[in-house]
């Protein structure tokens, strides 16, 4: 049904809060295959043998694809039905997930994951436009976007243990299963309970803005993914020029369409551009003291990935307790001023990471980054909910994928840029150890995890040397991030202020009853 021209319910009732739970499932579960292949990698390995390229590429090329196709499916949703799209991903989601688990052969299981993260792409813009559709009051909408978030947050929970449990009693394809019945779940129930939403003054689709888009974004993202790993690769370097100068063709597109696949003039909208921008910063500095994190723990301390990765829960934990908060503290405070208060919370996290050592360094940590979570947590759905009220209703699908490629793109950008200057310290602070021979110095010297390899082949007496040295070197490294990470998040939250200002508490907002 398309409810294009009928009047909306102001109060949203059972059927659209179970109609949420539909939604939410979904988004779990992305969320959750963007961290349980880490954990299956090696039974994976062991079974299928891919070369160290064909891993990387296991591992990367979901994101790529989602990332690539947000806004093309965002805008997509608009044209031809939300609620359509979004089961035509699941059932594709659902199909490529089964092709993946019984994978046999690398090249095989790259091409599932790759068709699984354009099906994903359907399914996070789809279903913040669908909120936006059935919760029509404010504040209902606050509260339904804040879930949906936290659901996103879930993931990363669950990811790690569902994995870990998964793999400790069934082969490596089970953490792929995962998303079959929840999709079939969504294929069942979403006819019944989610409304459908279309723009019927929509225009066909323009086949060479998605092209371009495509060509901008993918590029793009490969690139400052593999000079995450190594800044030495022209490779990488040209894959970033391309996708600049493609992306800067893709915009001239969309301003000579009368119906471009990327509405320009949302930006124009101080509220949108100031949630889009924060997104983006916010995604960049998490991405990257993730990155930092993750090999804190396991190459300084020294923890399996699996342990790390349940290291990494409480923090998880700290941001979805949080996520609701923003919603309710905003029926009666701007958003703004909220936004700004949680990044300064978060500032003061990451301003204890760097008091972290070498030794006794687990709780500061752990308990920095869980205050920088929680502090991120309030702004995080209010941000989703700010782009959902500032963009026109047939421009939602196209608005919430802007902003999620938006956060996709800071957190690529972030671990490029933040692992780059982590790696920068690392090696300024690292000295070659004089008895070591020219060769394995260099490997020492070049990299934490180069000085853990040259340290399994040397003399016991020197090899606490090289690794006391390559641990201090690291934990400055991350010591630089974090600091960063702090006057960024400060920075950002002035910018809250002045961009999200005109913002006005939910309680003060008219429901939209058109």
């Amino acid at each position: 049904m398309d409810i294009t021209n009928e009047p909306t319910t102001v109060r949203a009732g059972r059927r659209e809060w179970l109609g949420l739970a539909v939604l939410a499932l979904p988004i779990l579960l992305i969320s959750v295959d963007f961290s349980v292949l880490n954990l299956a990698l090696p039974k994976l390995a062991s079974d299928l043998a891919p070369n160290s390229s064909q891993q990387l590429w296991i591992l990367d090329i979901y994101g790529f694809m989602i990332a690539g196709f947000l806004i093309t499916m965002g805008t997509l949703g608009d044209r031809i039905g939300r609620r359509r799209l979004m089961l035509c991903g699941a059932a594709a989601f659902g199909a490529c997930s089964v092709l993946a688990a019984y994978a046999a052969s690398p090249g095989m299981l790259i091409t599932a994951r790759a068709l699984m993260g354009v099906a994903g792409a359907t399914l996070a813009p789809s279903g913040l436009a669908l909120i936006g559709t059935m919760f029509a009051d404010p504040k209902q909408r606050a509260a339904a976007v804040a879930a949906f978030t936290s659901c996103f947050m879930g993931g990363a929970i669950i990811g790690p243990i569902a994995g870990g449990v998964l793999l400790a009693h069934f082969w490596w394809g089970s953490v792929f299963l995962l998303a079959v019945p929840v999709m079939l779940l969504l294929l069942i129930a979403g006819p019944l309970l989610l409304p459908e939403y279309r723009n019927p003054d929509a225009g066909r689709l323009d086949i060479l803005s998605v092209a371009l888009s495509l060509a901008a974004i993918l590029p793009t993202v490969y690139g400052i993914t593999e000079l995450s790993r190594n800044t030495h690769q022209p490779l990488a370097w040209a894959s970033v020029a391309l996708g600049a100068l493609v992306f800067g063709a893709f915009v001239l597109r969309q301003r000579t369409l009368q119906q471009p696949l990327l509405e320009l003039r949302l930006f124009s909208n101080r509220i949108f551009r100031g949630a889009f921008t924060l997104s983006l910063l916010v995604g960049a500095v998490q991405g990257g003291s993730i990155l930092m994190i993750n090999l804190y723990l396991q190459t300084v301390l020294g923890y399996s990935t699996l342990r790390a990765g349940l290291w990494m829960v409480p923090p998880a934990v700290a941001m979805l307790l949080t996520i609701g908060l923003g919603p309710a503290l905003a029926r009666t405070i701007r958003p703004a001023y909220i936004t700004a208060a949680g990044l300064t919370v978060a500032a003061l996290g990451y301003a204890l990471i760097t008091q972290v050592n070498t030794t006794t360094g687990l709780p500061a940590l752990i308990i920095g980054f869980a205050i920088a979570m929680a502090g991120i947590g309030p702004g995080l759905a209010l941000g989703y909910d700010l782009v959902l009220g500032a963009a026109p209703a047939e421009m939602a699908g196209s608005a919430s994928a802007t902003a999620e490629t938006g956060g996709q793109f800071g957190v690529a950008a972030g671990v490029a840029v933040l692992g780059s200057i982590g790696a920068a310290v690392y090696r300024a602070h690292m000295p070659a150890p004089m008895a070591l021979p020219p060769i394995p110095a260099g490997q020492a010297h070049e990299s934490i995890a180069g000085a853990i390899t040259v340290a399994h082949d040397v003399p016991p007496t020197l090899r606490y040397e090289v690794l006391e040295s390559a641990r201090t070197a690291f934990t400055t490294g991350l010591h630089t991030v974090a600091a960063i990470g702090a006057v960024v998040f400060i920075a950002l939250a002035a910018l809250a202020i002045v961009e999200l200002r005109q913002a006005l508490p939910s309680n003060k907002i008219q429901p939209d009853n058109t």
